[in-house]
């Protein structure tokens, strides 16, 4: 089974406040994704960045980028994630 993949999506633009443009992490937090082994805390993380996100506001292009993200890994994407894409015909 494959391990939650990183939250990146290859923007990695650090901008407001120290915050990626993409993703919302700084460089401190993308050091520690990095270093965690069990997939309980990484998805752990991925909630928290979710929450991080909804506070700052502007991250919109984040969520779909990263359920996409998540199918091609063959990765269930984390708690509620799925929920947030709708499909344009």
């Amino acid at each position: 089974m494959s391990k939650t993949p990183s939250p990146c999506i290859d923007v990695c633009k650090f901008r407001r406040g120290g915050h990626c443009i993409g993703c919302s992490m700084t460089k401190d937090q993308k050091a520690m994704y990095k270093s965690l082994d069990k997939d309980g805390h990484r998805t752990a993380f991925i909630e928290m960045l979710i929450a991080q996100q909804e506070v700052m506001g502007k991250f919109s292009a984040w969520r779909p980028a990263y359920i996409g993200k998540c199918m091609k890994k063959g990765v269930k994407p984390p708690l509620g994630l799925g929920k947030a894409v709708k499909k344009v015909a």
